[in-house]
């Protein structure tokens, strides 16, 4: 199914130096830009992720040092990303939790600000485990009733990328309107409702480290905005203020947040942290 799309779309995967938010580095980028008017651009670029690519990393992928030492670093091919992404959203497999997050952090090392607040951000796999519960090759042999293994070669981003790409044209096509009896397996081709379906939790930062909640009286009930929806705030999700406002922790232990920004915690979280702490400053 042709996707009804409202902004361009960007389908991408990545290949990295492993899976560490903080430490691991991009050394593949493939991404399809849906235009509005249905064509296609592809793009793939190796990347020198600026350090040694581990072995095992090179096992699962078949990219080798050789093929990345004379790519261009991250930083210098940031600026024209930018320009290609700017106003679009995006879409990947498994990529709201992690090739989001970390190409949100190779581009703030860059001094690119790119604010993906603003992108519907799709998640075909989220859509499939909450459809199906299985992995990609799984969807693929499910969408499209064809092996995966038989169409492309596994754990490369240009490959992977083509078959998330068809995974979420089929999954528009499987649970359309029409298709499915029961009403909560129906998906309409729709941006924002793709990117709700997305969202496994109601994260604040990319790493999950601050989370939304209900702001709540006394007795637990959820207290309702001018709009009729429950108000809610930002709240720590790990440490020792686990559950607690981020805002009322910054004004009783404002050293917290001069630990998190010396700490080992993502450019995304500090970024989301330095925010609440100005806006909550400014308020004064």
């Amino acid at each position: 199914m042709k996707l009804n799309l409202t902004k361009p779309l960007i389908v991408f995967d990545l290949e990295t130096t492993g899976l560490d938010l903080v430490k691991d580095r991009i050394i593949q980028i493939s991404y399809i830009k849906v235009n509005l008017d249905g064509s296609e651009e592809r793009v793939n670029q190796f990347v020198n992720p600026g350090c040694p690519i581990p072995p095992e990393v090179v096992t699962i992928t078949g990219i080798t040092n050789e093929q990345v030492k004379d790519a261009p670093l991250f930083k210098d091919i940031a600026k024209d990303l930018q320009a290609a992404f700017n106003g679009c959203d995006f879409a990947g497999f498994n990529s709201n939790h992690f090739d989001i997050p970390l190409l949100a952090e190779e581009f703030l090392r860059a001094g690119i600000d790119f604010d993906f607040s603003k992108c519907r951000l799709i998640d075909a796999q989220t859509i499939f485990h909450k459809m199906e519960k299985r992995n990609l090759a799984a969807a693929y042999k499910f969408y499209t009733g064809h092996k995966m293994e038989d169409d492309f070669q596994a754990h490369l981003a240009d490959q992977d990328t083509e078959a998330t790409y068809l995974v979420l044209q089929g999954q528009l096509d499987k649970y359309a309107p029409g298709m499915q009896e029961e009403e909560d397996r129906v998906l309409h081709n729709d941006m924002d409702e793709l990117a709700a379906m997305s969202k496994m939790n109601d994260n604040v930062d990319f790493a999950g480290r601050i989370v939304w909640k209900d702001v709540t009286d006394a007795q637990g009930n959820a207290l309702l905005g001018p709009d009729g929806k429950p108000q809610q705030q930002e709240v720590f999700n790990f440490g020792k203020y686990k559950g607690m406002s981020v805002a009322e922790v910054l004004r009783r232990d404002p050293g917290y947040f001069s630990w998190m920004l010396a700490g080992d915690f993502t450019y995304n979280t500090k970024q989301v942290l330095t925010r609440i702490r100005l806006r909550e400053f400014n308020k004064r």
